[in-house]
């Protein structure tokens, strides 16, 4: 194995080679649908950024302690005066479903949308409540 002297500027031209070095960048875009999770007042909260979206076009459902985030973002015709140099703003269908740290009321959800941000409130499910134990009966024969 060769040893090679490091350099520290090794791979930076091909920066300047690029037609548009802002590609690089292209897979370190964090995702717009970045939920947050939390506890408040006995209720499970999760907070998603939904910016640009109409809440109409919106789908939240939560089963079997599982949030389900689905909706539609509203394709808008590319027009072709823009003469766009970088393009990442994505458009059309999304879904995200988010496991629920614990059992909540599903019936008893909420969500609310405002400057953006959908919050879904949920409350979460009596830690008394027990399951009902199922006794076994024997078959005589």
């Amino acid at each position: 194995m060769a040893i090679v002297k490091w350099d520290p500027f090794r791979g930076i031209d091909r920066v300047f080679e690029e037609d548009f070095p802002l590609t690089i960048l292209k897979n370190t875009v964090p995702s717009d649908l970045s939920v947050d999770v939390y506890e408040e007042n006995n209720n499970v909260v999760a907070e998603m950024h939904v910016a640009g979206m109409k809440p109409e076009n919106i789908d939240v459902s939560v089963e079997d302690s599982l949030l389900r985030v689905s909706g539609k973002k509203e394709e808008t015709k590319e027009e072709k005066e823009k003469n766009y140099y970088h393009k990442e703003i994505q458009r059309g269908s999304f879904e995200r479903a988010i496991k629920l740290p614990m059992r909540v009321k599903e019936s008893e959800a909420k969500a609310t949308y405002e400057d953006g941000i959908l919050k879904v409130v949920i409350p979460k499910e009596d830690a008394e409540k027990k399951r009902k134990k199922i006794a076994i009966e024997t078959m005589k024969k």
